[in-house]
């Protein structure tokens, strides 16, 4: 038998080597390299790569490409503009920068990314596409990482001294290498989170090492930690910043009851949530002899115990925000402050910072008065308390002056009604207390009226809240919708941080203020809103703001109830501009306020504490405090509570997931809330959950997106899926670890 002839071996070639080099070149533009810099840059050293480094090198001189600069050194030839912007990579490894040099996005396509990583700031420069004319881009440096650190699934390679960490995010397109001695111990499959710490120029993948071991995946506890530490965001407290904290005096002293406006013999309650813990807001309520009502809001005097440049302030800072996950909240201060000394409690004297307004009876402010005071408690209302006396009208009979009589609680026969649970406080409730809730009530729904009027917008979106057992997990879904009670102290705490802006906003000469500002709507989404609205039969009209504001209101009202109302509510959230903090005064679109600030929650919010203190130093005759210094601080407090919010949307995405699993035999009736090219995104209507109909399991034709009628179209059928419509779904597949439902599609909902 005779042997086959081999062809010659062919030399092994360095892959992309052009592409490879030209990156090399552009990233230090200001350079010359040699073919042995570039080769040590590209981690050969063999003769066969030299050479083959040399000889691409002389073609891209020809082509002038590159430019010799000496004999055997070249350097780039700068001939296209360089450009800045954010990075945004899609789940398939290409991406778009957004720059404001450009109106459209430039599309980058993956071997143009050279380590760059989503959210990065990053320079390139941008050329036009010979086919399709559209600007395409190619990233030169990456400014500013946006992040190093990720979580993961670890990998520990075997008889090797490495590993690698699968990042949770599809948005991380490549895995990180980690060396033995730095996975502090973990185990092969626990979820950790990796710190990067370099990405060689030869190496495929960075390197990095394990911050953190967040436990096994698909754990509750694991993955809420992910959570927070996929977002930079702390779940517990440094035990230096909880010392701090548990040695500060909280004590109610006669030497700074004497520095403040003594409201303690004032009614004055607080209503919240029946399982709130800290009660940061509460209101006073007397009719003066003018017949004027005098109204106090009175929040937490955080700023009392939280003093600038110690480590307490330093950590409130960071965090910026408390962030309320579907189990737990993170806050912003230590429990002895958020919990007890800053929560109004009932039947406690608390330091509290408040604005209070003589008002009349067509809820006109005829006078104002802002600083700090000591109060006393008289009640706490859970939301549901005061709504039943709102809805009933009662006037409950009770001691003229209980709180001398709390002992006598057991002997009094309130008339509460049955329906109401008690949080322990309600049977408080005297004739003063609900005729001032009435009467509030009755003043918040005409400010309300006036709001409406003046063209703010009324987005009560449905919130997903879900029912946990003692073991996290959830027993049910029920949705929190916004009812008089919610809405009479939203209307005092809009009317306290709406006059405390104007207060320092409209003195002269200007000074430095933190407010709370939301641009007008892009006409681009507003357009986009109507494209899918209008598929429901919805029509808007942005002839002008009056209109707009107009149209959307009745649009939110119309669609209460409906099946589409959440993705509808979605939708027109989206289509807004973003509310942030700054020192920049442009108004509040949203609340059609002209001055508008955060003050009345300084327990959760940082930007509230600086305007306490502000306010205080203006109050006190100060000068006008530094613009960019606060303007940076605003500037993080809007970071940090973009993070908190998007890990709060996780936890809900999490949870939703983890109740879905308990419900895979069963088949619920959704609403198409999204199509693309990929499948289609159905929304349940029972319970809000979103899951997705990869259009690979649509078998029974073969289905094309119809991007103009937001559809799926079949091509034998023609069956039409299209948004909006109702269906039956199934579960497919529930996945914790990467947060995602798979739903089966059984076919359209039958009427």
């Amino acid at each position: 038998m005779k042997r086959k002839k081999r062809g010659k071996s062919r030399k092994k070639g360095i892959p992309n080597l052009t592409n490879a080099i030209l990156s090399i070149l552009k990233k230090d533009r200001n350079q010359t390299f040699n073919y042995k810099q570039i080769a040590s840059k590209l981690g050969v050293n063999d003769a066969s790569s030299r050479n083959q480094i040399i000889k691409t090198l002389a073609k891209l001189a020809i082509k002038e490409e590159i430019q010799q600069v000496d004999r055997g050194k070249f350097k780039a030839i700068v001939n296209a503009e360089y450009h800045t912007g954010i990075l945004d990579i899609s789940a398939r490894g290409s991406g778009y920068v957004i720059s404001e040099d450009f109106d459209e996005d430039v599309f980058i396509a993956s071997n143009n990314i050279n380590k760059a990583l989503n959210g990065d700031e990053v320079e390139f420069y941008a050329y036009k596409r010979r086919k399709r004319g559209k600007i395409e881009g190619e990233i030169t440096n990456v400014i500013k990482r946006a992040k190093s650190e990720y979580v993961g699934v670890i990998q520990i390679q075997k008889n090797s001294n490495y590993a690698f960490v699968v990042p949770d995010s599809t948005k991380m397109y490549k895995d990180i290498f980690v060396p033995i001695s730095k996975t502090l111990k973990a185990e092969d499959g626990d979820k950790v989170l990796v710190t990067l710490e370099d990405w060689p120029e030869n190496a495929d993948s960075p390197y990095g090492k394990v911050k953190q071991v967040l436990g096994k995946p698909g754990e509750h506890q694991t993955e809420i930690h992910a959570i927070l530490a996929d977002y930079g965001l702390p779940h517990g407290f440094p035990h230096e910043v909880e010392a701090f904290a548990n040695e500060l005096d909280t004590s109610i002293t006669e030497s700074e009851i004497a520095k403040r406006r003594d409201m303690r013999k004032d009614l004055t309650f607080t209503i919240d949530p029946k399982d709130a813990k800290d009660f940061d807001d509460a209101l006073s309520f007397k009719v003066l002899d003018n017949g004027l009502y005098e109204i106090g809001i009175h929040i937490a005097d955080v700023s009392h115990y939280v003093k600038e440049g110690t480590l307490l302030d330093d950590e409130a800072f960071e965090r910026a925000t408390s962030i309320y996950l579907v189990d737990r909240v993170v806050p912003m201060l230590p429990e002895v402050l958020s919990n007890n000394a800053c929560s109004l409690r009932p039947h406690e004297e608390k330091y509290t910072f408040s604005a209070v307004f003589q008002i009349n009876e067509n809820a006109e402010v005829k006078h104002q008065w802002f600083g700090r005071t000591v109060i006393y408690s008289d009640a706490r209302y859970a939301y549901e308390e005061a709504q039943s006396v709102i809805e009933q009208n009662v006037t409950l009979s009770a001691p003229d002056s209980y709180r001398d009589e709390v002992q006598e609680k057991s002997k009094i026969n309130y008339k509460i009604p049955a329906e109401v649970s008690l949080t322990g406080e309600a049977y408080n409730t005297t004739p003063e207390l609900a005729q001032a809730i009435l009467t509030l009530d009755k003043l918040a729904k005409i400010m309300r009226k006036k709001r409406m009027k003046n063209g703010a917008i009324s987005f009560d979106k449905v919130e997903v809240k879900f029912n946990l057992d003692e073991n996290n997990n959830p027993e049910g879904v029920f949705f929190k919708t916004s009812k008089d009670a919610n809405k009479l102290i939203e209307e005092f705490m809009l009317l306290a941080n709406k006059k405390v802006a104007e207060f320092i906003g409209k003195q002269s000469p200007k000074k430095t203020f933190v407010y709370r500002v939301h641009d007008e709507p892009d006409d681009e989404k507003l357009a986009s809103l109507q494209n899918v609205v209008g598929r429901f039969g919805y029509k808007l009209n942005f002839k002008d703001r009056k209109s707009t504001t107009a149209s959307l209101n009745n649009l939110l009202k119309e669609v209460v109830g409906k099946k589409e109302q959440n993705l509808v509510d979605t939708l027109a959230i989206r289509s807004m501009s973003k509310a942030e903090y700054t020192t920049h005064n442009i108004g509040h679109y949203g609340l059609a306020f002209d001055y508008y600030s955060h003050f009345t929650s300084p327990i959760r919010r940082y930007p509230d504490v600086m305007a306490h203190r502000l306010l205080q130093h203006y109050l006190d005759g100060g000068k006008s405090a530094n613009e960019e210094s606060y303007e940076k601080k605003c500037q993080h407090s809007s970071n940090m509570e973009m993070l908190a919010t998007k890990a709060e949307r996780d936890s809900i995405k999490y949870m939703q997931i983890r109740f879905m699993e308990d419900h895979k035999d069963q088949e619920f009736i959704g609403v198409i809330s999204g199509v693309t090219d990929w499948g289609i995104y159905v929304e349940i209507i029972s319970n809000k959950c979103e899951g997705m109909v990869s259009v690979r399991d649509m078998t029974d034709d073969h289905y094309a997106f119809d991007q103009d009628h937001y559809a799926m179209v079949g091509r034998s059928t023609k069956t039409m899926y299209q948004l909006g419509d109702e269906v039956v779904v199934k579960v497919k597949n529930t996945d914790l670890v990467k947060k995602h439902l798979d739903f089966h599609l059984i076919g359209k909902a039958t009427a």
